[in-house]
């Protein structure tokens, strides 16, 4: 009793740890929430570049339109279509890969004799990390005309079907930590709870959750890719096509497994709950731990394989490690999930298997900091990426979230170690003695009633016990917080990477530098009275496409000069194209504007600017511009 009442003393004023414990443990979680779950992020393909260019008005119909990828992309006939102003397809369907080297472009020809107007070029794919990406982007041939092509819902990956496939996935990553962790935490924390029937549903509600989800997954995929419609859930054309990707086979390899988990989880709540203590157990302990290893790995080797960890940069890498993250991950946050149940449901549970989950979690969450620092860097790449894209922001959720759920942790580390320091609870009073009837009948009826009576008194000395209900608590709060955190990895499973997200950024960059504005300015003199005088051009964004064209006419002594009328051509010798007259509209003293001046193709453009001082005096000055 003494020791008792020393540990409840003890309880009033918990201590968290000696402040280097404590700066260890900030690390830990800071660093293992920059890469929280085993698959958080995809690193989408991202359109680079195209030919022609969004927006871009060329003289005459090209042979081919072309795209240009950031990675590695899966595409069909489907995949780019090209529609003409009224909407009616204007290529041939026939997709070419015309990728060099490390570029990835792919593209299809166009019919020939196309009208002048405007095109709209519609395109899907597959990123090799398995996610649908879209868009669309406009051309002119000759001259900008009006459409009846509308880019509204050309994205993939949204609507219903994505709301179920990602519901699916949560579902997904949610029933393999469940399975795996409940299993690990009979294996190796507590293994009489093989016999817990809390304990049993867990494991098998999370085998049943992880099938479900695999197989809903396989059948929306294509309606998730775009590749039919959600009507068409049970395609078997559509299903064909699936199975021959890689995603396909990541889910199909994952059934395939479920299959051996199966097996592995009828012996371990058979069997191995059966037999008795002694050397044979431990046998039959070491080759389910083998085995269910190997299990475990294998499944969570279908999302390193289908998912980011297969592209970008060092993916021979990146796979294993993304192996130990989800298993790590699954050893902490579902063991934490078993030993909730068990402390909750389970008509009792030892303090040295609480203990034992300790370590484990311990262990579980420094593998989750070396393989989150390695993914962090992998994904994020840089700190301006962390903090200005929303994969990155995200990602600062995390680490809020996991440093939360480790401090929840370390106070339930501290009660378990009270819960170990406290004298056992006295078992409930002999039983009365109870009189053996002949009737054998009669005698499991009170079998079962003295079972019953005697789990009432267990429930209500563990319910007494304080140690165990601050740790239930805390466990609780742990528990609540992984909900949320595994919610916040599953957005990231559809979230462009910090890396991926600036790379797309600096080429957009690279080609708005490459298309500055361009700026001329040209003297004049047309001979007669007030004849002199100096013309400035400024035309933005100074590339091919829609320009905005303004005109600045000075005097000599600098001040703006009115003129009678001033007119500008341009011509691109080389192609042959032009001269493309332009009529600005006078804004003000000195200065004529013009908007939607197209320049149909990149080169070096002659412009001829026409001053006229009075009705007799005018003269053309010329200056040769490189334009896109």
């Amino acid at each position: 009793m003494k020791a008792t009442t020393s540990s409840l003393s003890s309880l009033r004023h918990p201590r968290i740890g000696s402040p280097v414990a404590r700066l260890l443990l900030v690390v830990a979680a800071v660093l293992g929430a920059l890469f929280a779950a085993a698959a958080p992020a995809s690193a989408h393909a991202a359109l680079t570049g195209s030919d022609p260019k969004d927006g871009e008005v060329v003289a005459t119909a090209p042979k081919t339109v072309s795209l240009t990828f950031s990675e590695e992309v899966a595409m069909d006939s489907k995949s780019i279509r090209v529609l003409d102003p009224t909407g009616k397809r204007a290529d041939t369907a026939k997709l070419r890969n015309l990728s060099s080297g490390s570029t990835v472009t792919y593209g299809v020809d166009l019919h020939a004799g196309l009208p002048d107007g405007t095109y709209t070029v519609a395109w899907q794919a597959i990123s090799a990390d398995s996610h649908p990406v879209s868009g669309a982007f406009t051309f002119s041939i000759g001259a900008p005309s009006k459409t009846s092509v509308s880019v509204d819902g050309q994205e993939v990956g949204g609507g219903l079907a994505g709301f179920l496939y990602g519901t699916a996935r949560y579902a997904a990553y949610g029933g393999f930590i469940v399975m795996v962790g409940g299993a690990a935490f009979v294996l190796a924390c507590w293994p009489a709870g093989a016999g817990a029937r809390p304990l049993q549903k867990l494991v098998v509600r999370g085998w049943l959750t992880l099938t479900a989800a695999t197989l809903a997954l396989l059948l929306l995929r294509a309606s998730y890719t775009g590749q039919s419609e959600l009507s068409g859930l049970f395609d078997l054309t559509a299903l064909k096509g699936v199975l021959e990707t890689k995603a396909g086979a990541a889910l199909v390899s994952r059934l395939m497994l479920l299959g051996a988990s199966a097996l592995f989880v009828a012996v371990l709540f058979g069997a191995y709950a059966k037999r008795e203590e002694g050397q044979e157990k431990k046998d039959l302990t070491f080759g389910l731990a083998i085995g269910g290893s190997v299990v475990a790995a294998g499944i969570a080797a279908t999302w390193a394989f289908a998912e980011h960890a297969s592209t970008g940069i060092q993916p021979g890498i990146a796979m294993p490690v993304d192996v130990l993250h989800l298993l790590a991950v699954a050893l902490w946050l579902g063991g934490l999930t078993a030993l909730l149940v068990s402390l909750f449901r389970a008509p009792h549970i030892e303090r040295a298997a609480v203990r034992r989950f300790s370590r484990v979690a311990f262990g579980s969450v420094a593998t989750l900091a070396a393989t989150g620092i390695y993914q962090s860097w992998r994904q994020v790449g840089s700190w301006s990426a962390l903090t200005g894209t929303w994969y990155g922001q995200l990602l600062m959720i995390k680490v809020g979230l996991v440093a939360v759920l480790i401090s929840v942790a370390w106070i339930s580390r501290r009660w378990t170690a009270q819960l170990s320091e406290t004298t056992a609870a006295p078992e409930a009073a002999a039983s009365e003695p109870v009189t053996v009837p002949e009737n054998p009948e009669r005698a499991a009826q009170l079998a079962r009633q003295q079972a019953a009576r005697t789990a009432v008194r267990e429930k209500k000395v563990r319910d007494a016990d304080p140690q165990r209900t601050g740790l239930r608590k805390s466990v609780l709060a742990e528990a609540a917080v992984a909900v949320v955190l595994l919610a916040v990895t599953t957005v990231l499973t559809t979230t462009e990477p910090g890396r991926t997200e600036e790379e797309a950024g600096r080429a957009t960059s690279a080609s708005a530098a490459a298309a500055s504005p361009t700026n001329v300015s040209m003297p004049f003199d047309t001979g007669g009275v007030k004849g002199k005088g100096t013309v400035r051009l400024d035309l933005d964004p100074g590339r091919t496409g829609s320009n905005s064209l303004h005109v600045f006419v000075d005097g000599p002594d600098g001040k703006p000069y009115d003129i009678p009328e001033i007119k500008i051509a341009f011509t691109l010798k080389a192609k042959s194209v032009g001269p493309l007259p332009v009529v600005p509209d006078h804004l003000a003293a000195g200065h004529w504007s013009a908007d939607g001046v197209q320049i149909p193709m990149a080169g070096e453009w002659q412009i001829d600017v026409t001053v006229r001082t009075s009705d007799i005096d005018q003269t053309t000055v010329s200056k040769n511009v490189k334009i896109g």
